[in-house]
């Protein structure tokens, strides 16, 4: 079966590079899988101009665009105004418009199908949640779904966090699963890529055999490859420390910061916070009120090689996020040879041990800022062994988490697909 090539539909409603964690994977499946294998991307309209702009359709490829703007435009403003502090509830409400998308990528690929085309097998790649139940079964090819990641509940012991964040709004995720029940998704699924263990626990049992274990997330490690470690804080060299992500509530950044502060007077600490978000504003103030303004900086939203390099420059990367559902920074974080810090809730709580990093109790907000503090004493005490843990997340990046080992994946369980039948 080594010298069958599938033709493969790729469905990635979310598509583009630069656009946000999502669409990068989606982009990710797009390029590499282009490379190997004959590709139909059909995506969404918005894409296009980032898809362009990258240079597609890659050669050995087409791309579909599916316009849905007159329906996604207007709910997207709606679910901004309503919930303008929580991307998260934004994505949430916003993200119905999938399902005009998919009714509409049917009508369109089954039109192409009449006039001629073929595939051998449909996967559907993003978005990467459950609630993306589509129909494209109905084209009579394998259909594999994923990686999914969802099905994570909401932490206990942060209750204003997730207050603020609108976590009120997460149970309409459970209406996923009516219209997975109503459109026949997993049903019908040849495959279901499953990245974590609650996303394998929120697929009903009778499915899940068909489940495979595969992270949603992946790394470019072109781009997120190591650098030297940073000569080793101590009284005159500051402990470097980073963050990349949004700027939401359930990030946890404010928790970052309370650390950085209860340290700042016993260690000279500098942190880089990478990104942007609704909340900036009130991190700035809080940076003031800590007296803090010369310790920690502002980037910005950096494009990846930009993202890297801040990486490479930390002794110890930061992800404080109290429901984090993948992780990717801390996988590119790890490419980086760099030790990370994380929650463990969700995700991260899969891929941080005491071997690459610390993972901090999700009890509360003293354990994770307590939890903090101790890792920086710690990393300037002991700098040897932290970056040890770096070099060991490298390891594990190169040989679990690149892109190129995913798809190899990908490609083998296509072939054996349709050898099964």
């Amino acid at each position: 079966m080594s010298e069958v090539t599938p033709r493969v539909l790729l469905s990635a409603y979310q598509c583009g590079p630069g656009m946000g964690s999502v669409s990068q994977i989606g982009w990710h499946w797009y390029f590499r899988l282009a490379r190997r294998l004959p590709v139909t991307l059909v995506t969404h309209v918005r894409n296009r101009d980032a898809l362009a702009a990258a240079g597609a359709p890659l050669p050995g490829s087409e791309v579909v665009y599916i316009d849905t703007e007159w329906f996604a435009g207007p709910l997207y403003r709606l679910a901004a105004r309503l919930f303008g502090r929580s991307q998260h509830a934004v994505f949430l409400v916003s993200s119905a418009d999938f399902y005009v998308y998919d009714a509409a990528a049917l009508k369109e690929l089954r039109r192409r199908r009449a006039a001629g085309a073929d595939w051998d097998i449909v996967h559907a790649v993003t978005p990467v949640s459950p609630m993306a139940a589509t129909r494209l079964h109905k084209l009579g090819r394998p259909v594999v779904l994923g990686p999914w990641n969802g099905g994570l509940g909401n932490p206990a012991h942060f209750p204003d966090i997730m207050r603020a964040d609108a976590a009120w709004v997460y149970p309409v995720r459970k209406l996923g699963r009516l219209v997975d029940a109503l459109a026949g998704s997993s049903r019908r699924a040849a495959a279901i890529l499953t990245a974590t263990r609650a996303t394998a626990d929120s697929i009903a049992p009778r499915h899940r055999a068909r489940c495979v274990s595969m992270l949603e997330n992946g790394v470019d490690l072109e781009v997120f490859s190591p650098g030297s470690w940073p000569e080793p804080p101590g009284p005159t060299r500051p402990l470097r420390l980073a963050y990349v992500g949004r700027f939401v509530p359930a990030k946890g950044i404010a928790m970052l910061l309370d650390a950085v502060a209860r340290v700042e007077d016993e260690l000279p600490v500098l942190l880089t916070l990478v990104g942007d978000g609704p909340l900036e504003p009130e991190l700035r103030a809080e940076v003031r009120a800590h007296d803090l303004v010369e310790r920690v900086s502002f980037t910005g939203a950096l494009p990846p090689p930009e993202v890297a390099a801040r990486i490479r420059e930390a002794h110890l990367f930061c992800l404080p996020s109290v429901r984090e559902s993948g992780g990717a920074v801390l996988l590119e974080a790890m490419a980086c040879a760099r030790p990370v810090v994380a929650v463990a809730f969700g995700g991260p709580a899969e891929v941080v041990d005491d071997g690459v990093g610390r993972a901090l109790p999700d009890t509360g907000r003293e354990a994770v800022v307590g939890g903090l503090v101790e890792v920086f004493r710690d990393v300037v005490a002991h700098p040897d062994a932290w970056r040890a843990r770096g070099e060991e997340g490298l390891r594990r990046a190169r040989e679990r988490y690149g892109w190129e080992a995913k798809v190899d994946a990908a490609v083998a369980l296509y072939r054996r697909l349709l050898a099964n039948g």
